[in-house]
């Protein structure tokens, strides 16, 4: 029977810690780390993190337009990227953002989501504003895979606040809207006990009150950008997120990638262990279960 990926990303919290390392290969990075502006500069970009993330970091999140940029090119070297990582044992949440309705959002889940595609990645970050019901295939696709998907619910972004905290006709926001409706498909394909395989992403920065969002069941991960170059501390986790914060993975890119290639490992090994040391004290069921 496939671990879910739910469980998976909690093993991987469990024995790494929260702390999601992006690869962002944008131009300044590249010139910053001497590679060249090209498909082979993202590939060595995104193999020099993997390779500084392997052992210290249960997850990497490859910006995926970073690679896109390049053509055919560039999605071969975000193949070899991501398969890398998936054979170190590192939990790929590829952040694509797709959304779209009928069979074009299947086909994206599809090329994403499926075991042994050339894109294969554990979890996808998907867009649900042309409604939670266009990524219900792609949820229960990935429940079908034993993947992941993380729905974007409340973002930072200032031009987001009038959409996502418009209310409906219950009052409440369409970030919680959002929530509510993924986790009524979690409830329905989540084990009891576990953590469900659909997440949340929600800003670091953003003020739960103020976006009139609230903690939901069944437990399911949240991705949480704004950590690090964006102003949020990893020890601020647990007072963002309150009774949620024992599920969220700290999301971490430029405050790790302006190191450069040189110092990345040791930086990757401090921001693991502050984000760990941010996350205790934490349940240790699982611990030596596999992640990849």
């Amino acid at each position: 029977m496939t671990t879910s990926f739910g469980q998976r990303a909690r093993t991987g919290i469990d024995r790494f810690g929260p702390l999601c390392v992006g690869i962002d290969p944008h131009e300044g990075l590249l010139d910053e780390w001497g590679l060249p502006r090209s498909s082979s500069g993202a590939r060595d970009f995104g193999l020099r993190v993997v390779e500084a993330a392997a052992g210290r970091a249960a997850f990497v999140k490859p910006q995926v337009s970073f690679f896109e940029r390049y053509g055919s090119a560039g999605i071969g070297a975000l193949e070899d990227v991501m398969s890398a990582a998936r054979a170190a044992g590192i939990l790929v949440i590829a952040d694509a953002k797709r959304g779209d309705i009928g069979s074009t959002m299947d086909a994206y889940a599809s090329a994403w989501l499926t075991p042994g595609s050339p894109l294969e990645a554990d979890a996808l970050t998907v867009s649900p504003y042309l409604g939670v019901g266009a990524v219900r295939g792609t949820i229960e696709l990935a429940y079908r895979h034993g993947k992941g998907v993380f729905v974007l619910a409340t973002t930072s972004n200032p031009e987001a606040e009038g959409l996502q905290r418009s209310t409906d006709a219950d009052g409440r926001t369409v970030s919680q809207r959002v929530i509510d409706e993924v986790s009524e498909i979690n409830a329905a394909h989540a084990h009891p006990g576990e953590w469900a395989s659909a997440g949340f992403v929600i800003g670091a920065t953003v003020d739960w009150s103020e976006s009139g969002i609230r903690p939901y069941a069944p437990i399911a991960p949240i991705l949480a950008p704004g950590f690090g170059h964006q102003g949020a501390r990893p020890q601020d986790a647990r007072r963002i997120f309150g009774a949620m914060s024992d599920a969220v993975i700290v999301s971490e890119s430029r405050s790790i990638l302006s190191a450069g290639s040189g110092k990345i490992d040791s930086v990757v090994e401090d921001h693991a262990r502050a984000a760990r040391a941010a996350g205790e004290p934490r349940g240790s069921e699982g611990q030596e279960q596999e992640i990849q």
